[in-house]
C-alpha cells in the first residue's frame, strides 16, 4: 500500500500482498474526533467510495474534497492543506487512489 512508509512487518507484507492480489486500495476519512480507513477496489469512484460508506452519503453526494495522506500529514490539517493549495475538489467519476483521505460533500 503506497501510504505506507518505512519498514514493513511481516504481517504488514501479507497484507499488503493480499490487497495487491485483490486489486484493493484504501482511503481515509479525517475530522477531528476519528479518522477511519475504507478498502476500495481499485479502479472504483468518488461515488463507490461514498457508497462504501453510507449509502445515504453517496445518494446525495455532490462532491469530494480530496488529500493526499502525506500532503495532509505534511500540512497538519485540512484548513492549512487548503491553504497550500493541497485540496482540490472531484466529482462522482473521481478515480479514487490509494492513500487519498476524502471530505464527501452530501445533502439529503
Amino acid at each position: 500500500m503506497a501510504f505506507r512508509g518505512g519498514g514493513e512487518s511481516a504481517l504488514g507484507e501479507v497484507v499488503r500482498r493480499l490487497s495487491d492480489s485483490l486489486d484493493l486500495i484504501s482511503f481515509f476519512t479525517a475530522g477531528d474526533k476519528e479518522t477511519r480507513a475504507w478498502t476500495l477496489q481499485r479502479g472504483r469512484t468518488a461515488l463507490e467510495a461514498a457508497e462504501t460508506i453510507h449509502s445515504d452519503i453517496a445518494r446525495g453526494f455532490i462532491r469530494c474534497e480530496v488529500i493526499r495522506w502525506n500532503d495532509l500529514i505534511e500540512a497538519g490539517s485540512h484548513t492549512e492543506a487548503a491553504r497550500r493549495g493541497l485540496q482540490r475538489l472531484e466529482g462522482k467519476t473521481y478515480e479514487v487512489q490509494d492513500g487519498d483521505v476524502l471530505n464527501i460533500r452530501f445533502n439529503i
